[in-house]
């Protein structure tokens, strides 16, 4: 007899079993589904093929085909609506913008002022000299009245003391008044400022004037300094601004010139 509660996995026994899972069942096995999806793919394939080479295969010497309408029979006259001229051609977009301004240039430096130079002396004018008169001829001569009584002799003035003559003699004539020149010495005082090494002494008292146009108090009574050097086979006259009382004073002329633009350094 079969136990109906043995199990599939339960080991064999001698007692006969009403299913054995061993044998095949009866009637006809389904198809696998990966074939019917082989199959399926194979035929698109084929229908595929089929229509690839249904138009027929080129020859490798013969041309290309023809494909779609030649482009000489694509060309047509333009509409009527499209002959008429661009309305937008030939204007001037920009035409009421206001015109761009010439730009203005400052006026160039000035030319140096050549040093005036003294005038040449005067030479002497040789005056013609004049012939000695003749003497006028006597006339005959008439009698001599009486002189008058001779009036009293007046006193004679005091004759100089001989040290007034001496101071005279020795004192030597005033001279005419001249123009005192510009001081340009160098001004007492242990510090000074450089301003510039120029090409020419007329440049160096541009310079110099302009420094004391910048800084007139710090500048007032001091002097100026032009020395001449030689550097790389040219001339240059080397100005100083001098007479500092002291090193600071020195400084803040040179700052109050280097704020103006100008270049200097304290010695």
């Amino acid at each position: 007899m079969s136990d109906p509660h043995r199990g599939a996995y339960a080991p064999p026994t001698d007692a006969p079993l009403s299913f054995d899972a061993r044998q095949p069942v009866r009637g006809s096995r389904p198809l696998p589904l990966t074939l019917i999806i082989s199959a399926v793919v194979l035929g698109t394939l084929l229908v595929a093929v089929f229509l690839i080479y249904r138009n027929g295969i080129r020859g490798p010497n013969e041309p290309p085909r023809t494909v779609g309408e030649p482009v000489a029979e694509m060309k047509a006259a333009p509409a009527p609506d499209q002959n008429k001229p661009d309305e937008a051609a030939g204007l001037q977009i920009y035409s009421h913008e206001n015109p761009t301004a010439s730009p203005t240039y400052a006026a160039p430096p000035e030319e140096p002022m050549a040093r005036p130079t003294a005038p040449p002396p005067a030479a002497p004018v040789q005056s013609a000299s004049l012939p000695p008169a003749k003497p006028a001829a006597t006339a005959p001569s008439a009698p001599v009245a009486a002189p008058p009584a001779a009036k009293p002799a007046a006193k004679p003035a005091p004759a100089p003391s001989i040290e007034s003559l001496a101071t005279a003699a020795v004192a030597p004539p005033k001279p005419a008044p001249v123009a005192a020149p510009k001081p340009a010495a160098a001004a007492s005082g242990p510090a000074s400022v450089q301003i510039g090494a120029l090409s020419s002494t007329a440049l160096a008292d541009k310079a110099w004037n302009d420094a004391a146009r910048i800084a007139p108090g710090l500048a007032a009574g001091k002097g100026k300094k032009v020395e001449a050097i030689d550097k790389n086979g040219s001339t240059l006259y080397r100005t100083s601004v001098t007479g500092f009382s002291s090193r600071a004073d020195a400084k803040a002329f040179c700052d109050a010139l280097s704020a103006a633009g100008k270049s200097c350094f304290v010695k």
